[in-house]
């Protein structure tokens, strides 16, 4: 396992459709295993293989309950309600935007043993689970604004919406 850099949001692997990934071996689980590490080391609350220079559909997320779920070729299967709310970005470091993203969804992929899972979340960790696979398709945060003029550095926050912010920060 290793830590490794995370990629600013200039950097155009972020803006890739990344690949399938074909089969679950011990290379696709060393990098769940260094997506974990980099993501805590941050820290953060998902993190995606581009984010860290792999162009492949791999990604973690640390749910409400810091459970860390690994997710290889994860799709949004359903989905339900609506919830807006403030979300940062590893990739995007120090700035925060308010998002629209779905209140509950159900998440389909191949855990790090191969095996195809489906978990339903909500809230925070639905809104992880949906920034994480838009970092797949290409997607960053700020593709998703609510309105540009959401976008602020998190010093520019009253205090009760920074901690929120800093909460929110995904991956």
């Amino acid at each position: 396992m290793a830590v490794r850099p995370i990629l600013n949001f200039d950097q155009p692997v972020l803006r890739e459709k990344a690949k399938r990934v074909g089969r679950v071996d011990t290379s696709i689980q060393r990098l769940i295993d260094d997506l974990a590490e980099t993501m805590l080391a941050a820290p953060g609350a998902g993190l995606a293989a581009p984010q860290i220079g792999v162009p492949l559909r791999v990604c973690v997320v640390k749910g409400d309950d810091n459970q860390i779920w690994a997710l290889v070729n994860p799709e949004v299967v359903k989905h339900d309600g609506v919830q807006v709310g403030y979300e940062g970005c590893l990739s995007y470091p120090g700035w925060v935007g308010e998002v629209a993203r779905y209140e509950t969804v159900v998440v389909k992929g191949r855990s790090r043993r191969g095996k195809e899972v489906r978990i339903k979340s909500s809230g925070f960790t639905a809104r992880a689970f949906q920034h994480e696979i838009d970092h797949l398709d290409g997607v960053l945060f700020t593709d998703r604004l609510t309105n540009i003029d959401t976008l602020k550095r998190i010093e520019e926050l009253e205090t009760d919406q920074q901690e929120a912010a800093v909460a929110a920060a995904s991956g």
